[in-house]
């Protein structure tokens, strides 16, 4: 197997055992020493592809966030009108953050209260690259002649502001509440988002 890919591997390893031992234990508890058990790695090994603990558990919200990425792209990238689309990245964005923090339970919370000021630091690439996806469409949008001029990529930033105080980064997991309260309430603002930047105001 190629050094590179042995290398995503243990990556992931490593990933994999630190998500289940925050589940289980929290960040405070939580040890470099179970993360390298748990994943069947050598601590040294561990050190190789994370410099530290805090670095572990941010690692697990990178990946998560990747997955998010990835999931909006495709959604960019399927069937149906710029707005249809937009709406579609704005709810799923909500519901797979909601869906993910009800699994990790106090997962986050215990991170977030933590690494805060290491976390911020990473949330700005988060929403730089959500963005970036989400402008694609907004400009499709624009040069079909569905949206408003203007920069597609302060359209984009503008709607993940917007959109964020449904998730588990500006709320606790318990005061998320309900899916179905949550999914309605990032449809309405998604519908008010869009409307805000159609060229032409539905009668």
């Amino acid at each position: 197997m190629p050094a590179r890919a042995r290398h995503r591997d243990l990556r992931g390893d490593i990933l994999d055992a630190a998500d289940a031992l925050l589940a289980r234990y929290g960040y405070q508890k939580m040890t470099v020493d179970d993360v390298a058990r748990q994943a069947g790695v050598a601590k040294a090994t561990l050190y190789a592809h994370f410099p530290s603990k805090e670095a572990i558990a941010l690692g697990t919200i990178d990946r998560m966030i990747d997955l998010l990425v990835a999931e909006l792209r495709q959604i960019a990238r399927s069937r149906g009108d710029a707005t249809q689309r937009v709406e579609r990245m704005l709810v799923f964005r909500i519901l797979f953050l909601f869906d993910i923090a009800q699994k990790s339970a106090h997962t986050l919370d215990d991170i977030y209260a933590a690494l805060r000021p290491q976390y911020k630091i990473h949330r700005d690439r988060y929403m730089q690259s959500e963005a970036e996806v989400f402008s694609e469409v907004v400009a499709e949008g624009q040069r079909a002649g569905a949206f408003r001029s203007g920069d597609p990529l302060e359209v984009a930033r503008a709607f993940i502001l917007a959109t964020s105080t449904l998730t588990p980064f500006s709320l606790s997991v318990r005061e998320l509440g309900e899916r179905e309260a949550i999914k309605r309430q990032i449809r309405r603002i998604a519908s008010l988002l869009i409307y805000g930047i159609l060229r032409q105001e539905p009668p």
